[in-house]
């Protein structure tokens, strides 16, 4: 089986996935040549693809003016037509599997619809539940929900943004536990904080991220960054780390995993919305 893990940062769960099982053929990609991650593919003797996109975005930004570059533009489109180019030419084929494992770049319709539903990502947050967004963001909208856990989610990369189906969700973890061991390693005052927060949401009854970030202060604003930062990183391990392996090695590369549409089955068995889930975190 092929693997192509596309990575833009530290390379973390590449790493992860390889360290599950490194008996497999891996490519590793990157639109940041000389990014962290590189330096795991080196000493994992793993071929690498370095590639920037930032000639594309400039020009894209030159045509369309300042703001977010739209992600379906000619530019998007002809950068990933020649990564799929690289990537096919290297393999000899199309990848079995597309690992997004932290890049940064969204994928344009044109890659989707080439190589669906063989790319993976992972989120940092419950994708069913809505708890979208970069970063700490979908930490925030659990709390503001007021959820007592988190939950990442493995999904199959589809046209949307982090809308596609779900074939893993992370075991959950309990926001006050992982307060408490933070506190107790010498991180004062989080329960303080998340308390201050909560009272917050529910006085002026707020429902919505966007609601909190419109009436909190500089000061609490920076308080739920700081807490949902450190959730995060915990989620990340106690998350992230355990269901890419998992769905990779133990699901997908040993063909238990069939897709009808939007519809995922493992063993033969649908899944519901919210994927195979887990309940603790060994896998």
């Amino acid at each position: 089986m092929n693997i192509v893990c596309f990575i833009s940062g530290s390379g973390t769960n590449y790493r992860e996935i390889v360290y599950r099982n490194p008996d497999q053929n891996y490519l590793i990609f990157t639109n940041r040549p000389g990014c962290g991650g590189i330096k795991i593919a080196r000493e994992n003797k793993h071929e690498v693809i370095e590639f920037s996109h930032i000639p594309y975005i400039k020009a894209a930004k030159k045509r369309c003016g300042p703001g977010i570059v739209p992600r379906n533009c000619p530019e998007r489109v002809e950068y990933e037509k020649e990564v799929c180019r690289l990537l096919e030419a290297k393999l000899g084929r199309q990848p079995d599997l597309i690992c997004l494992a932290g890049y940064d770049q969204w994928l344009t319709d044109w890659t989707v619809d080439r190589y669906f539903p063989r790319i993976l990502n992972v989120h940092p947050g419950d994708t069913t539940r809505g708890y979208d967004g970069l970063h700490w963001i979908p930490t925030a909208r659990a709390i503001i929900a007021g959820d007592d856990t988190l939950r990442s989610t493995l999904f199959i990369v589809d046209k949307g943004e982090d809308t596609g189906p779900v074939l893993v969700q992370s075991a959950p973890l309990d926001i006050f536990q992982t307060l408490t061991a933070m506190e107790s390693r010498g991180s004062p005052g989080l329960h303080d904080g998340l308390k201050r927060i909560k009272s917050f949401i529910e006085a002026n009854h707020i429902k919505r991220y966007a609601d909190f970030t419109a009436d909190a202060d500089k000061t609490l604003t920076g308080t739920l960054e700081k807490i949902c930062g450190d959730l995060q990183e915990a989620l990340k391990v106690a998350g992230d780390w355990k269901i890419y392996p998992f769905a990779v090695h133990d699901l997908i590369s040993k063909g238990r995993v069939e897709v009808d549409g939007r519809t995922l089955y493992i063993d033969n068995v649908e899944l519901p919305a919210y994927g195979f889930r887990m309940e603790t975190n060994h896998c």
